[in-house]
């Protein structure tokens, strides 16, 4: 196509024919000057007494136009900056002319003085002009201004849709999508009452109370939210009005993700589920935030996870002496290193990052670690969360969450680590599974360790060690796109076509974003002295089932259902899963004492003294060497406070030997060693 060939051309043959064109443009607005003034082209002689000026006015005006960069301006993305630049470079070479015209008494030809003016506004005419007609063929939308005017209807394949804010970033968004070619904007909408039925950029503009009008004129299926500034509380008002409607909505990404280079206008994103949520974070302390984190030796656990690398990202933000990454994941270490060394090489921040490979269930290996590098802070975030897949693995989910996180504290402790938080979960509170007990038996781990001056470790005998760990746990619900979180696991069953599963139709969880809990979890940490237990203040639960139905119906679907059995995608409710509760809970008891800061609670929880709590790990250690899960239950039910299991055990060993089919007897190591490794190397 030509457009293709003449995009495709170099610069400078680019800049060679807007230079000849605009010749051709002054000629023809010189030659018209004079016939509008003189009423007939008889009297015109450009090859004749008139021949000087018409070599005098591309003379005068090229040079002109070059020095005030006309011909740098790229007409894609020609602005009002450069319609400025136009009428102040025809206005110069304009009067410039008037000054040849008005010296050169002794011309050949008549010259009236008048002739100037129209010269002047026939070359802004069509110099201006023809450089915006050629940004619309450039863009690949010539008739696009053809959808605005009365009686004209073209047919159109791309997806038609309306954009909610006709601000800034409204109208960059035009400019994309008409650039782009995948999606044909419509229509603004917007609260402003000024704006109603104004025009901008060619779009009408159509405020909220008239969107099923916009919808008849328009024919729009999706609406995409240019609101990149608004609270999450705002937003949540516009999507429930906007729920009512058939159309899918999507946004722009919010200005901090732009500025950063990460995400780019064009890159249009699914409605955030906060936005659902209606939640707006609270801003950090940075004097809380900075705490434990400025200038000194940081180490986090699992932190190739969800929560444990929103951590290291955080952390590296706030220039950590040094960042220790450990994670028993190869690929997720690989990822989250990679990424913070991009992160930190155009922050320009001298961090030093420290990749480990290693598991929380070797205690040598940890305690090399935190040692050779003099760590002061820790963040244990290493955990098996899923419910159910903890439920079938009963002995692998103990040995990583109980006993990886003792062998953590215990190094932290012989390796003097100042400060130590653990990052726990609602599921610890009167558990109905065993991934929730696993999690309170760590709480209770650290909580008998922080009373203890010199405690004796699991493993030692006699010998004292002498702790100056403050030991904090951090407990909160669920957190949004975290591993094994429904939210992706919606949006892909509706992009299927459904259903939508959800266990129970009463089911409720507390949610909150990644950034924010992780944002909450390093200030939570440095408000701990030794042994509390802070809670994260949720807001309120949100029934899952509505979760479900707000997404379908953004998604631009409708409900099936008893009351609409023609809707596109239905929700079905396929029944609890093993351990899993129809509500969470944040607290044991009701005693919470507030903190320093508005989000953080404080609560006191009974906890074994360490003496008595290491004796019970003994014996749970011993049941699970042992394979038996009889007695691994009873110990969780006599030390978890309120762990009600299923009746029956759901490991999947235990079962296939209850069927009578032994499970072979083989093992690779000794069951000591498989909690104990006695060798490790520093890499």
């Amino acid at each position: 196509m030509i457009r293709e060939r003449l995009l495709g051309l170099p610069r400078q043959h680019k800049r060679l024919l807007q230079v000849i064109t605009d010749v051709l443009l002054v000629w023809l607005a010189l030659w018209l000057a004079f016939y509008i003034r003189l009423g007939s082209s008889e009297q015109i002689e450009p090859l004749g007494g008139h021949a000087w000026l018409f070599v005098a006015a591309p003379v005068v005006s090229i040079p002109l136009f070059i020095r005030l960069g006309l011909y740098r301006a790229v007409l894609r993305y020609l602005g009002s900056d450069a319609l400025w630049v136009i009428a102040k470079a025809v206005t110069l070479s304009s009067l410039l002319l008037a000054l040849l015209v008005y010296w050169y008494r002794d011309a050949p030809a008549l010259v009236p003085r008048s002739m100037i003016f129209n010269y002047w506004w026939l070359s802004l005419v069509l110099i201006g002009s023809l450089r915006l007609l050629m940004r619309q063929y450039f863009l690949g939308d010539w008739y696009s201004v053809g959808l605005s005017i009365p009686f004209i209807n073209r047919v159109d394949s791309l997806p038609r849709v309306a954009i909610y804010g006709a601000g800034s970033a409204g109208n960059q968004l035009v400019v994309a999508l008409r650039m782009g070619q995948f999606l044909r904007p419509m229509a603004f909408i917007d609260d402003d009452e000024h704006l109603s039925n104004r025009m901008i950029s060619g779009l009408r503009v159509y405020h909220p109370q008239h969107l099923q009008q916009m919808l008849e004129d328009t024919g729009v299926t999706e609406v995409l939210l240019a609101l990149p500034s608004v609270t999450h509380q705002r937003r949540r008002q516009i999507l429930a009005a906007l729920e009512a409607y058939p159309v899918r909505v999507r946004s722009v990404p919010n200005l901090s993700e732009l500025a950063s280079g990460r995400v780019r206008l064009q890159d249009l994103q699914e409605v955030d589920v906060p936005d659902l949520l209606g939640r707006d974070s609270v801003e950090p302390r940075i004097d809380l935030f900075e705490r434990c984190i400025r200038n000194r030796v940081v180490m986090v656990t699992g932190a190739g996870g969800s929560i444990g690398s929103e951590l290291c990202r955080q952390i590296a933000g706030h220039q950590p002496k040094a960042l220790i990454l450990f994670e028993h994941s190869e690929f997720n270490l690989y990822s989250i290193h990679r990424e913070l060394k991009e992160f930190l090489k155009l922050q320009e921040q001298p961090c030093q990052l420290v990749p480990i490979l290693g598991s929380v269930r070797n205690p040598v290996r940890l305690l090399d670690v935190m040692r050779t590098w003099g760590v002061e802070t820790l963040y244990h975030a290493a955990a098996y969360k899923h419910v159910p897949m903890v439920e079938h693995n009963v002995s692998e989910g103990i040995l990583n969450n109980v006993f990886g996180t003792l062998y953590t504290a215990e190094a932290a402790i012989q390796a003097n680590v100042r400060h130590f938080v653990l990052i726990s979960t609602d599921k610890a509170v009167r558990p109905t599974n065993v991934m929730g007990s696993t999690k309170r038996l760590s709480e209770m781990v650290l909580q008998a360790l922080s009373r203890e001056l010199a405690p004796i470790l699991l493993d030692d005998k006699d010998v004292h060690q002498v702790n100056k760990t403050h030991f904090t746990i951090v407990r909160f619900g669920n957190v949004l796109g975290s591993s094994g979180s429904v939210i992706p696991l919606f949006r892909e069953q509706i992009r299927r076509g459904g259903p939508v599963t959800v266990t129970h139709s009463e089911i409720t969880r507390y949610f909150m974003t990644i950034p924010e809990a992780a944002q909450l979890v390093i200030q939570a940490g440095a408000l701990g002295r030794g042994g509390e237990v802070f809670v994260l203040n949720m807001g309120e639960p949100v029934r899952i089932a509505d979760l479900a139905t707000k997404m379908i119906r953004l998604s631009g679907f409708t409900l099936r259902d008893e009351r609409n059995p023609q809707g596109d995608i239905a929700i079905e409710f396929t029944g609890l899963r093993p351990g899993e509760k129809l509500y969470e809970e944040l607290l044991i008891g009701d005693n919470t004492t507030p903190t320093e800061h508005p989000m953080i609670l404080c609560a006191h929880e009974e906890h074994l003294p360490w003496e008595a709590f290491r004796q019970v790990l003994l014996e749970l250690r011993q049941a699970i060497n042992e394979d038996d899960f009889v007695r691994t239950r009873a110990i969780l039910q006599a030390t978890v406070c309120g762990y009600v299991p299923e009746e029956n055990i759901l490991d999947l060993i235990h079962q296939q030997r209850q069927h009578g089919q032994q499970a072979p007897a083989v093992r690779c190591v000794p069951d000591e060693a498989r909690l104990t490794p006695k060798s490790s190397l520093l890499d």
